[in-house]
Formats: C-alpha cells, structure tokens, sequence
C-alpha cells in the first residue's frame, strides 16, 4: 500500500493525500494512525471522511477548536469539494446534476430515490480520456455516504472497478478527491492533488486528459440553493 504523503501543514490543520485502501477509523492502520506516525501530531481530528477505495486530498485538525470550524464549513457546504472519476461506460447525458434522497440496502449498498427531501446533489462534465474510457470531473454540494458511486450508477457509468456498484474490473476504484478550497480565519486554503496510484490513472491518455481539463471553479457550474445546515450532511464519503 502507498504511503500517506502531507501536502500542506498549518498550525491548525493538516492537508494530507490519501492512498486508496487506506480506512478512516482503523486504530492501527487508518488515515489518523498513520499521519500521526508520520508527523508525530496526536491529537489529530478528522474534518471530514473519504470512502476507503477513494483516495485524494483530505484535511484533518490539529486540536478540537479548529475540527469544530473546518467541520462546520463541511456540513454548511462552505467547502469546494472537486473529484475525479473514470467509467468504462458512457454516461446518459455528458453533463449536469444528478438529485434524491439516498437510502441505504444490504451488503453495504445505497440507492438514490426519487424524492428530494434531504437529497445528495452532484454535479458533473464528463469527456472521453480513450476508447472505453470516460473521465468525470465532479463537484459534490453534499457529502452523503457513497454519493458520488451511487450518482454514477445511476446514469449508467460507474466507477470502474467499483464492485459494489457494478462498474468494471480493474486494479483500483477509481475515485479521486482531486482538490478541496475553504477559508480559515480569513485565509483562503486551496489544495489540489493529482492521483498517484492506478494504472488508468497514471496512463499518458489520462494526463493528457486532466491537462486539457480548465481549472475546476471556472468551470459554469449550475447554481445550487443553499440547504439548512442539518440537511447539508457532515462531509462524509462520495
């Protein structure tokens, strides 16, 4: 498994990038073990969750004050949250916003329902990286367990080699959290990180791909109503 790298350190806070397989909670081997031993920080925080397939950019507090107020930004939707996704299936339509209240089944699943009462929301711009090949760039106003895998399902592209959601075969899920933007205490924090493990994502196709891809806040994302901060969700795992 690779190893957990620091992207950014700040009195406050971490910046780190996760390795896929790499579980939230686990006390020896999880995200919070394993930057602990990396830095010698105790104490640490999670500000918010990442899925253990998916692997990217995530922040983690440094003392209680700061978990509260970065946690916050979380669940009030004050964070830019941007993924990276492949599908070896074309999507029903290239672009947009997929919306519903989730709900979940056995063997871990979740299923998106038609209603809209407390609904995860996700937006997307898809484009082809190769033959077989469809690359998602992603924008998550929630943070609903699974929401991105299960957004994909639904418009008939999972994640490749997402098992639990039927996408393809192949050596990694392929989800990324690709970058993260949030203020703190009047400091505007950005930080992006491009994949570091999948042989898809490490092809010269898919490089060439992100490269051409525009910077992701300038992208015309569809406007979304803010929800109430109960409804927004704690910033867990897409």
């Amino acid at each position: 498994m690779a190893a957990v790298r620091i992207l950014r350190e700040h009195p406050d806070f971490l910046i780190v990038h996760k390795p896929p397989g790499v579980e939230m909670h686990d006390a020896t081997h999880g995200i919070v073990s394993q930057v602990s031993a990396l830095t010698g920080y105790t104490g640490l925080h999670l500000c918010h969750r990442l899925d253990t397939v998916t692997s990217g950019v995530m922040c983690l507090a440094r003392h209680p004050d700061a978990a509260a107020s970065i946690g916050e930004q979380f669940a009030t939707r004050q964070v830019q949250k941007y993924y990276l996704a492949l599908s070896a299936q074309k999507p029903k339509k290239k672009q947009g916003t997929v919306k519903g209240d989730m709900r979940n089944r056995r063997g871990g699943q979740h299923i998106l329902l038609k209603t809209v009462e407390n609904p995860a929301i996700t937006q997307f711009f898809s484009s082809s990286v190769a033959p077989g090949l469809r690359g998602f760039l992603i924008k998550p106003h929630t943070g609903k367990t699974h929401q991105i895998r299960v957004a994909l399902k639904s418009l008939g592209a999972a994640v490749l080699g997402d098992s639990l959601y039927g996408g393809g075969s192949a050596d990694r899920t392929y989800l990324h959290a690709w970058a993260l933007a949030f203020c703190h205490n009047d400091e505007q924090i950005q930080c992006v990180s491009a994949p570091q493990q999948g042989q898809h994502f490490l092809s010269p196709e898919f490089t060439t791909w992100l490269a051409d891809q525009p910077p992701p806040d300038n992208l015309p994302w569809p406007h979304v109503a803010p929800l109430p901060s109960a409804a927004a969700g704690r910033g867990h795992a897409p």
